[in-house]
């Protein structure tokens, strides 16, 4: 884990990371893309909140099984 200064900028992790939002819930591509290297991010506008795995848990689910098949 990086340690920073308060409101100092992380670098990017490198590490591959993925991203779902629903639609009641909030996920600002901007500002999560500089700390991390998201290769996968998917918006659900129609459906779902912060709570997915109880909201929506085929959908979420998946969303990982075709994350985690791309980095085989």
């Amino acid at each position: 884990m990086q340690e920073s200064s308060w409101g100092a900028a992380k670098s990017a992790s490198g590490i591959p990371t993925a991203v779902i939002v629903f639609a009641h819930d909030v996920g600002i591509r901007r500002y999560a893309e500089p700390e991390h290297a998201i290769t996968r991010w998917t918006d659900v506008e129609d459906r779902g909140g912060h709570f997915a795995a109880l909201e929506e848990p085929e959908t979420l689910t998946a969303d990982i099984r075709e994350f985690f098949a791309g980095l085989r």
